[in-house]
């Protein structure tokens, strides 16, 4: 490749849009409730999970497994993609979010979770029918299709703003 066509290549890439990717775990336990975490940087509840680093090489899956650890200190295989949800914002690039089975959590894993205090205020477990109290718009929706892949074994779940596509 010649420094112009490089060059050009570069500046080819940098004039793309650019698009965020997130990845996140959805835990239960034996009951199924799903473990929730509080940030201490935004309003509302999350899921264990953030942003993919790319620039690093990271996968989502990688990036699910490494931010699950960080943040409440569980490092665990992932399961199957639950959903890819392709979510607008204001004052932000769109995010492709995916969100990964975590399994079923037991008492001594509940027992192991050890928060990231510069980021995350406490955790609970929350009831299906409280989810959309706890996240805020297309993160709820977001969970309750992940809940239902979950549920009717269906495939991973096509998104867009939390509303199942296609």
């Amino acid at each position: 490749m010649t420094t112009s066509s490089a060059s050009d290549f570069a500046t080819y890439i940098a004039s793309l849009p650019r698009v965020l990717a997130g990845a996140a775990v959805l835990f239960r336990d034996a009951q199924d409730r799903v473990l929730l975490v509080e940030p201490n940087y935004r309003e509302g509840w999350a899921l264990p999970g953030g942003t993919v680093e790319s620039d690093e090489g990271e996968s989502p899956r990688q990036g699910a497994r490494r931010e699950t650890l960080e943040e409440i200190g569980l490092d665990r295989p992932l399961g199957r993609l639950l959903t890819v949800d392709w979510a607008t914002g204001q004052g932000r690039p769109p995010l492709v979010a995916y969100v990964y089975d975590g399994g079923v959590l037991t008492a001594d894993d509940l027992g192991a979770i050890r928060l990231q205090e510069e980021e995350l205020l406490s955790w609970r477990l929350v009831p299906r029918e409280e989810i959309l109290e706890h996240l805020l718009g297309s993160l709820g929706r977001r969970v309750l299709a992940a809940l239902d892949a979950l549920a009717d074994g269906s495939g991973a779940v096509e998104l867009e703003n939390g509303h199942r596509v296609g």
